[in-house]
């Protein structure tokens, strides 16, 4: 049986992006489950290591939409993108804050969302990149039971049959009853109800001081994110350069790595490939998965 062709993107140019996935291209272990194809921009390989330019933010977006271009064409089978820089997207005059919205919008999809997949550890994330003092606006009724029935509707791919999701709470203590904020009762606790009545498998609001700790002991398959940070700090803590950036929601499957661009040690030999090597194994066995089969990071 022929291995899938697994697309990565080389990310900024002036990043570590291109070396990380230069060495995962070719690294034993990804070479015995797929056939890795590069995609970089030619020409940027002009950029200077470390510096934010609208010449590298265009170079690294124009890596991801010919790779986008090609899963869609079934010329390749998934995705693995590197990391970007957004100051360098927003100089090179791009409207989109990062991989996620590009990808909903070259590929037509409606409702995506970003999970971070560490085997023991799973998070879906309601919100991603909008200040912090938008959150709380933002985690309606809607756009919670669309990011749980995504993250129920596509964690069979990852071998949960039956997932058991965990709300994470917003506000200290999941609010205490309206003591420490109204968003658990007036809004998640609604949403839990409509959930349940459509079969899924969701908590109660659970404080987001306790709830990652359960579901690494085993309790739940995956956690749903208020906001960025609050998904993030626990998956680096716990499995920074293993974890896994899957978005839910898309037609193809596109991972990506934890980390960033590395601007700091760009250019010095010493970036670590073990991320880029985990998506790019991760997609590939989400590639080949025709039913619901164990996935290992």
């Amino acid at each position: 049986m022929a291995l899938p062709r697994i697309g990565i993107t080389t990310g900024d140019p002036a990043g570590i992006g291109p070396e990380v996935a230069e060495r995962a291209a070719r690294d034993p272990s990804v070479l015995d489950v797929c056939e890795p194809v590069l995609y970089a921009t030619p020409g940027a390989d002009a950029c200077r290591p470390g510096v934010v330019s609208a010449v590298a933010g265009r170079a690294a977006y124009q890596a991801v939409t010919r790779a986008v271009r090609d899963a869609l064409a079934a010329r390749i089978d998934a995705v693995a993108t590197g990391p970007i820089s957004k100051q360098a997207w927003a100089r090179a005059g791009l409207r989109w804050r990062g991989h996620t919205e590009l990808l909903a919008e070259l590929t037509g999809a409606g409702d995506v969302r970003m999970m971070f997949y560490a085997g023991r550890l799973s998070v879906v994330l309601a919100t991603v990149h909008v200040p912090l003092a938008r959150v709380p606006g933002l985690l309606t009724r809607e756009r919670l039971e669309t990011t749980i029935a995504l993250a129920h509707a596509e964690l069979p791919r990852f071998g949960v049959a039956r997932p058991r999701l965990a709300l994470a709470g917003l506000n200290p203590h999941a609010g205490e009853d309206g003591l420490l904020g109204n968003e658990e009762r007036d809004v998640f606790a609604p949403v839990v109800a409509t959930c349940r009545s459509r079969g899924i498998d969701i908590s109660d609001p659970v404080p987001a001081d306790a709830v990652f700790r359960r579901a690494a002991d085993g309790e739940f398959d995956a956690v749903i994110a208020c906001y960025h940070d609050q998904g993030l700090i626990p998956i680096k803590l716990m499995a920074f350069g293993r974890a896994v950036n899957v978005t839910l929601g898309l037609p193809i499957v596109r991972t990506s790595v934890d980390h960033g661009t590395g601007f700091d040690i760009a250019g010095t030999g010493v970036a670590d490939p073990a991320a880029m090597i985990s998506a790019v194994r991760l997609a590939a066995r989400l590639a080949a998965v025709r039913t619901p089969a164990p996935v290992s990071g």
